[in-house]
């Protein structure tokens, strides 16, 4: 059985399903590894247009497999490239969604983390407990988490473990929406197909510049930006898009 799901939507739109129910898809090196090979196909298909990520009712991953990694030394964690797996989800150039219901632990907060929009259940929960295993986030939990809500909030959840839930994580910035438990992969999916339904080459120059600027100076970010809004005027969809809005009709984007 596929340790990930891909199915293919309309539009350009596909859905990743972590398919490891028995270990509440605890990250693995093999689901690792399996999540890692979508995101390179995924990555050079110029057809994908969004992603969503998703779980099950009970868990959207359950952070790292303790067993796997227990006996481990130094060497052999860096022999699992973990880095790697970070990386190919950090360098995708379409949106990503992540649909979460239930735990969302560890690395499995941390994956929500590498999307661009985190549709949360109600009563999802949300947690770094690295610390209570005596060691600490190792896939950016630390550094995103800091900068998605903040010192305050980021410290208490990486220093006490403690979860938080949907409802929780959307007040303190940390999901993009909350809604009820059983239409978490629906809205994250309407919001996909919205998405998809953009100019292409829109969405990812967008995408690329506000990633880029986040850590960038302001000047910097601000030039960045600018030159690419200029750059989108030598596109097919820029006069399409202005110009069905003109004619009071609906674009129809070629991505070119």
């Amino acid at each position: 059985m596929s340790l990930v799901i891909c199915e293919e939507l309309p539009n350009g739109v596909r859905l990743l399903r972590l398919n490891r129910p028995e270990a509440r898809n605890a990250l693995n090196t093999a689901l690792r590894q399996a999540i890692a090979e979508q995101f390179q196909q995924l990555n050079q298909d110029d057809a994908v247009r969004c992603i969503v990520i998703a779980g099950d009712e009970k868990a959207f991953a359950a952070g790292a497999d303790l067993k796997e990694i227990v006996d481990d030394t130094p060497i052999d964690i860096m022999a699992r490239k973990v880095r790697q797996f970070w990386n190919t989800i950090e360098c995708c150039p379409v949106p990503i969604i992540a649909a979460v219901r239930g735990v969302a632990l560890g690395g499995g907060c941390e994956l929500a983390l590498q999307a661009d929009i985190i549709v949360a259940g109600e009563t999802a929960r949300f947690a770094q407990p690295e610390v209570r295993v005596g060691v600490m986030p190792g896939g950016g939990g630390t550094q995103r988490l800091i900068r998605a809500i903040g010192k305050y909030k980021a410290m208490r959840m990486v220093l006490t473990g403690e979860p938080v839930s949907g409802t929780e994580a959307y007040a303190m910035g940390l999901a993009s929406e909350v809604v009820p438990d059983e239409k978490v992969l629906d809205r994250a999916l309407e919001l996909a197909f919205t998405i998809a339904d953009m100019p292409p080459v829109s969405i990812r120059l967008t995408k690329e510049v506000t990633m880029a600027g986040a850590d960038a100076a302001l000047n910097s970010g601000l030039l960045m930006e600018r030159r690419l809004f200029e750059m989108l005027f030598a596109s097919s969809d820029q006069k399409e898009g202005m110009r069905a809005f003109m004619e009071k009709r609906k674009a129809d984007f070629s991505g070119s």
